[in-house]
């Protein structure tokens, strides 16, 4: 009997499983599809149903504020740390954020069709590289639900359909978001599956998403290094990756004084729970005994953690110690790892050594210095004299971002929607034949 009721259950979980793949192969088929449809919809009409998609989400603001207190409760009951329930939380505020963040993708230009480049050969051929849509586009992320609409949005924009797989602790506010979008898709005459959710929490569903190259182009992974590795990993599809944020800030001996403190204290504690927050400062010897002292004192008082090497903890007695660890460490909190170098050759080698590729800045009162650590910084984006949190596709003026590619190769930085086109070649000729 009990034989029998084992493998019955096995039998039921087998069952279940070939019909969570089923499930994510038929969202394929109808990604693929509405992929065909909207790589050649009008630009007027994409840019309308996103801005009717902000009016259906602000219309149900109340929804998805329930839908959400929902999300909150299930991570903190999940023993989820502050900074990822933060980034879960919802309120009026953000949603019309989220909103805006739709009307802004909006208004940006169509980039599908787009001439890149053209010339004309002796022969007289024509030849044009023209963008067009990827295609589908698989993308997993954790916790952040207006990720679900800014994927979303791009997405639509660049004439791509999207398959979402949200974190947990964000399933049912993107469910809210998704069906918003879906409205606004079918209102405007679009296909309503561009747009589709994977409407369960479990992982095996990653899988699923992974190994389908047939119907879907590329991964976008949107998260934590765990993710990250294992999408790295499993995937048989293209992968465009979002590393860590591990964002330095480095202080020059040249940087003046009331500069370095407004910059650290926003690049930090602005809001230590983004991927642009600055996790390592990094201060010039020469201006350590000038500089450091109020900067620490800013980020003490706004109740900043500090971990500091031996020359830092002599500087202020509050100073934790830091350890080998905390120079690798994304940690999407109040903490701050500090580090007195010795000079701007010492303070780039640190950053290339120990940085995700992510976002660097530099602040310093000196051109040469500033520009050296431009060059030779080996990271997606990197500043002077400005904070780490400018890594945002918003404030790049893409409208939104889909992540912070941090590979070598294209797209690299913030990915928008010009950044999810690919390009194929026009060539028009009269009647040529090749001799």
């Amino acid at each position: 009997m009990e034989r029998n009721a084992t493998k019955a259950a096995a039998m039921t979980d087998t069952t279940a499983a070939d019909e969570l793949k089923a499930a994510i192969e038929a969202m394929g088929v109808r990604a693929r599809a509405a992929a065909r449809l909207l790589a050649v919809a009008p630009a007027k009409r994409k840019s309308a149903a996103l801005r009717v998609a902000a009016d259906r989400l602000r219309a149900a603001t109340q929804d998805l504020l329930d839908a959400n207190a929902a999300d909150v409760a299930f991570a903190v009951d999940s023993g989820n740390s502050a900074a990822m329930v933060d980034r879960t939380r919802l309120d009026p505020k953000r949603i019309d954020a989220i909103a805006r963040g739709l009307e802004d993708v909006a208004a940006l230009p169509d980039p599908v069709g787009s001439i890149l480049q053209g010339w004309t050969r002796p022969n007289g051929l024509l030849i044009s590289r023209v963008a067009v849509p990827i295609g589908v586009i698989g993308i997993i992320y954790e916790a952040r639900p207006n990720v679900t609409a800014d994927a979303g949005a791009l997405c639509i924009k660049s004439g791509n359909a999207a398959i979402l797989r949200g974190g947990q602790e964000s399933f049912l506010s993107s469910q809210v978001i998704v069906a918003a979008m879906r409205g606004a898709l079918a209102a405007n005459d679009l296909p309503e599956d561009a747009i589709q959710l994977i409407p369960t929490r479990e992982r095996a569903a990653v899988g699923h998403l992974l190994a389908m190259h047939q119907h879907v182009d590329t991964i976008v992974p949107r998260g934590g290094r765990s993710l990250i590795e294992r999408v790295m990993k499993e995937s048989r599809i293209p992968v465009i990756a979002h590393l860590e944020g591990l964002c330095h800030t480095y202080i020059h001996e040249s940087a003046d004084i009331e500069m370095a403190r407004k910059v650290t204290m926003n690049a930090k504690m602005r809001r230590v729970s983004v991927c642009g927050a600055t996790e390592t400062l990094l201060v010039d010897r020469a201006a350590a005994p000038t500089h450091l002292p109020a900067i620490l004192e800013d980020l003490f008082a706004a109740g900043c953690e500090i971990r500091g090497d031996g020359d830092v903890q002599k500087l202020d007695r509050r100073v934790v110690p830091a350890v080998e660890a905390d120079w690798t460490t994304e940690y999407l909190d109040a903490i701050l790892a500090v580090k007195i170098v010795d000079g701007i050759d010492a303070a780039i080698d640190h950053v290339n050594a120990y940085g995700s590729h992510h976002t660097d800045a530099i602040v310093a009162g000196d051109p040469a210095a500033a520009e050296a650590f431009l060059a030779r910084v080996d990271s997606a984006i990197v500043l002077h004299n400005a904070s780490t949190q400018y890594a945002d596709g918003a404030e790049f003026g893409f409208g939104a971002e889909i992540g912070i590619s941090t590979g070598r190769l294209p797209p690299r930085g913030p990915v928008g929607a010009e950044q999810l086109t690919t390009y194929k070649y026009v060539v028009r000729g009269a009647g040529q034949t090749r001799p």
